[in-house]
């Protein structure tokens, strides 16, 4: 059931989307001190990430008004930051890619962008800028329209690659959420070489996670004895969360373990990582010990977690 909003309510919302496009600097001509405005920087990015898009699903992406994209795209093509040719299917559509020069321009943009936020959350306490994320990340989920029928959520095997996207993905997540260094990219390296060195297909498994065919999550079962299997580097990638995808990482890396021959199973985390605690608990995971230390640049709190299998 949905419940009237309140004129206050109303007024709250719209006092802070003011606030954070003051805060942000984006109220004016262009985005910052970039020569770019907001949507121009959001073509941009949209481009940097995605290759070959076509401008029409550009406009569906950012609820581009037609015209307007089309002056953006136009007056990217002058300036030699796009390539742009027509699409086999429909040459009335065009696919874009940044050229060399726009991939600088955006570069220079991102750096421009990731320095300002760093400025802004140099000036909070840890515990503030925690907050201040995971705040952002409650309104992002409840303010996301989900689609109707999403896409289901794919386990497979691991393959040649994987572990680098591993890698990648776990220090990019990390660092940006927690503000951990670069010593935590060295170990999630150093797991996941020793797991291919030492790989035995009897005892231990990595999962990715597939949503549409893309790599979205990603869980590892490793040997500790031969009675005790242990959980390693769960992640999810933002995009991808509330799907139910770490769950299910969870659970079938549960399974994995009672098929191996396992009788116990633990894990190692911290006591910020307050989604994927939850998602210990509820599969049956329960804490016995927690311990204080500096690592990754952070004060933390570490937690062990066991279960019976």
């Amino acid at each position: 059931m949905r419940i009237a909003s309140t004129d206050d309510q109303i007024a709250a919302i719209r006092a802070f989307n003011r606030f954070y496009t003051r805060k942000l600097g984006v109220l004016g001509q262009h985005l910052g001190k970039s020569p770019f405005s907001l949507s121009e920087a959001r073509v941009l990015f949209e481009l940097a990430h995605r290759d070959d898009l076509a401008a029409k699903e550009i406009g569906n992406e950012l609820g581009l008004d037609p015209g307007y994209l089309s002056r953006i795209i136009q007056n990217f093509d002058e300036k030699g930051l796009i390539t742009r040719k027509p699409l086999p299917a429909d040459r009335r559509q065009y696919q874009l890619s940044l050229t060399a020069k726009g991939r600088q321009a955006f570069a220079k943009l991102n750096l421009s962008s990731q320095n300002e936020v760093a400025a802004m959350l140099a000036q909070l306490t840890a515990g503030d800028a925690t907050r201040l994320t995971q705040a952002m990340s409650t309104i992002e989920a409840v303010l996301e329209q989900r689609r109707s029928q999403p896409a289901p959520v794919v386990l497979r095997s691991h393959r040649v690659g994987d572990m680098g996207w591993v890698i990648s993905k776990q220090a990019a997540a990390y660092a940006a959420d927690y503000n951990w260094d670069i010593s935590y990219e060295a170990l999630v390296a150093e797991i996941c070489a020793q797991f291919i060195k030492t790989y035995d297909a009897a005892r231990e498994h990595c999962w990715i996670a597939e949503v549409g065919g893309e790599p979205v999550g990603s869980i590892f079962l490793v040997k500790a004895t031969d009675e005790l299997a242990k959980l390693r580097l769960l992640q999810v990638e933002k995009k991808a969360r509330g799907l139910g995808v770490g769950r299910a990482l969870v659970q079938q890396c549960i399974e994995g373990a009672r098929e191996r021959g396992y009788k116990r199973m633990t894990l190692w985390t911290q006591s910020i990582l307050v989604a994927a605690r939850g998602i210990y608990k509820a599969a049956g995971f329960e804490l016995i010990a927690t311990e204080p230390h500096h690592s990754f640049g952070q004060d933390l709190v570490g937690e062990t977690w066991e279960m019976d299998l």
